[in-house]
C-alpha cells in the first residue's frame, strides 16, 4: 500500500479499508509515514469525514499500536466497567463515582489523565492528598484491582502512543475539531484500558470543550457507535456544564467535595449527577435489572459507607494518607481567603463556567502548559448559583488564593462571569440526553 494512495482517496470523499487505516496507524507510529503525509490525511479526514466503520477501524488500530490491558486474567468473568468525562469544570465525578461502583461490587480499574487548559484533571486532584501517586507498574495496578476492585492510575507511556503522535499533529495542524478524530483519539485509550463497558459523561456548554447540545451528541452518537462495533457496552450522557459542576472549582476543594458527596452531603447537581453516571455503570455491566435498581443500590453504598471506606482503601493503597479522608480539613488550605460580594439584588441567571476555570487556573490551580507546577490550595468555592436569589452584598463566591494580589485579581475577574437580573431563573437541568443508539453515516 501507498500513503499517498490512502491519502488522496480520503481527500476526494472515498471511504479507507480497515487494512488501510491499520497500514497508515502502523506508518504513524512506526515512523515509516512523516508528519507531513499524516498532517495531510488528518486535514482531508477534517474536511470529509469518516463512516461510523472507519472511525471504529481506526480507533481499534490506535488501540492496538501500544500495550493493550487484559484484566480478565486478574478478575476472570468479571465485567470490567469505566468511565469516561469529556471534560469540564469542577468535574470531580471519578473521585466520587469509582468508589461507589466499587462498593457495589463492580470493578473499576481506570486511568486518569491531567488538566489542561480550564478543564481539571482527576490525577490532579488526588495528588492533593498527602503521598498518593499515580505512578503503578502494572503489577501494582492488577494487584490492587484484584484486592479491593478500584484503582485509578496514570496513563502509561505505551498505552494507545499512535494517539499521542496524532493529537500532537491535529493541535498544530486545526485539525482538532474534527468529530471522528476527538472519538476514536478518546475511544482508542478506553479499548486498550480493557473496559468491556463504558459510561460516557459528555460535557456541554461553556465550561466544556464540546459547547453545544447539537454538538456533544453527534460526537456521544459516534463514540457509543464506536463502541457497538467494537463489540462494547457503552451509554453516553450528556450533561450540563454552563456553570460549574456542584460548588468547588480547584483540586483540594474538589476532593472536599467528593468527599461530602460520599456522606450523602454533596451539592444537590453533583450528587445527582454522581448517582446517575454510578448508576450507568451499573445498568450497563448487567449489575441491575434497571436504573431504578441500579439507583437504590448506589445509594444504599453512601448511607451505609462502604462507598467512602473504598476511597480511603484506594487513597492508603496508593501511598496516601488516609486519614485526610476522614478528615478532609487536612487538606491544603489557601492563606488567603477573598469574599466576593453581590453587586446588587437579584436572581443568579448565569455563570460563566469556563472563566470560573481559567480564574482557577490563574490562580495556579491548573495548566496552560504540560510542564506547569499546580497548587493544590487555590481555587473557587461558589455560594450562590443559578437561580437563587441574592441580595447586595451576599457572597457570590469565595477566591482561595495563594497572596492577596491574585485574590483581588481573580475577584475582578469572576464578577464578570455572574449574569445577575430581577427576573426568577431556573436551575438548569444537569442531565440533557442519554445516548444508547449510535448516529449512522459519516459526519
Amino acid at each position: 500500500m501507498n500513503p499517498v494512495d490512502i491519502i488522496t482517496q480520503k481527500r476526494d470523499g472515498g471511504v479507507l479499508s480497515r487494512q488501510e487505516i491499520e497500514f497508515f496507524v502502523r506508518g504513524v507510529t512506526d515512523g515509516t509515514i512523516p508528519d507531513y503525509q499524516a498532517a495531510a490525511w488528518l486535514m482531508a479526514v477534517y474536511f470529509c469525514g469518516m463512516s461510523d466503520q472507519e472511525t471504529t477501524d481506526l480507533t481499534l488500530a490506535m488501540a492496538a499500536s501500544g500495550e493493550q490491558l487484559s484484566l480478565h486474567d486478574t478478575l476472570p468473568g468479571a465485567v470490567i466497567v469505566d468511565k469516561h468525562s469529556s471534560g469540564g469544570v469542577g468535574d470531580k465525578t471519578t473521585l466520587a463515582v469509582g468508589p461507589i461502583v466499587a462498593a457495589c461490587g463492580l470493578p473499576v480499574g481506570k486511568m486518569s489523565g491531567r488538566g489542561l487548559s480550564f478543564s481539571g484533571g482527576t490525577i490532579d486532584k488526588l495528588e492533593s492528598i498527602s503521598g498518593w501517586t499515580a505512578e503503578l507498574t502494572d503489577a501494582h495496578f492488577r494487584r490492587q484491582l484484584g484486592e479491593i476492585g478500584l484503582v485509578i492510575a496514570a496513563q502509561t507511556a505505551n498505552l494507545a502512543p499512535a494517539d499521542k503522535i496524532l493529537y500532537a499533529l491535529r493541535d498544530v495542524t486545526g485539525t482538532v475539531p474534527s468529530l471522528p478524530l476527538i472519538a476514536a483519539s478518546i475511544m482508542s485509550k478506553k479499548l486498550a484500558a480493557g473496559a468491556d463497558a463504558i459510561v460516557l459523561d459528555v460535557k456541554c456548554g461553556r465550561g466544556s470543550f464540546m459547547e453545544t447540545l447539537a454538538a456533544a451528541q453527534a460526537l456521544a452518537r459516534r463514540m457509543v457507535a464506536i463502541g457497538q462495533l467494537a463489540g462494547r457496552r457503552v451509554t453516553a450522557l450528556i450533561t450540563q456544564m454552563e456553570q460549574p459542576l456542584g460548588l468547588a472549582v480547584g483540586n483540594a476543594l474538589e476532593v472536599q467535595e467528593a468527599i461530602a458527596t460520599l456522606h450523602g452531603q454533596g451539592p444537590a447537581d453533583f450528587q445527582e449527577l454522581v448517582e446517575q453516571v454510578a448508576g450507568e455503570m451499573l445498568l450497563i455491566a448487567g449489575a441491575a435489572p434497571d436504573l431504578a435498581s441500579a439507583l437504590r443500590q448506589v445509594r444504599a453504598s453512601i448511607a451505609d459507607g462502604r462507598a467512602l471506606a473504598k476511597l480511603r482503601a484506594l487513597v492508603a493503597a496508593q501511598g496516601g494518607d488516609a486519614t485526610q479522608v476522614d478528615h478532609p480539613e487536612r487538606l491544603p488550605t489557601a492563606p488567603v481567603r477573598r469574599v466576593l460580594p453581590a453587586p446588587a439584588d437579584g436572581f443568579v441567571h448565569a455563570i460563566d463556567a469556563r472563566t470560573v476555570g481559567l480564574v482557577t487556573v490563574g490562580l495556579g490551580g491548573g495548566r496552560l502548559r504540560k510542564e506547569d507546577r499546580i497548587d493544590p490550595a487555590v481555587g473557587v468555592l461558589l455560594a450562590a448559583k443559578i437561580g437563587v436569589r441574592v441580595k447586595a452584598g451576599e457572597a457570590l463566591c469565595t477566591v482561595h488564593a495563594a497572596n492577596e494580589a491574585a485574590a483581588a485579581q481573580a475577584a475582578e475577574r469572576l464578577l464578570a462571569a455572574y449574569v445577575i437580573a430581577d427576573a426568577p431563573a431556573l436551575a438548569p437541568a444537569i442531565v440533557l440526553d442519554r445516548i444508547t443508539e449510535p448516529g449512522h453515516g459519516p459526519l
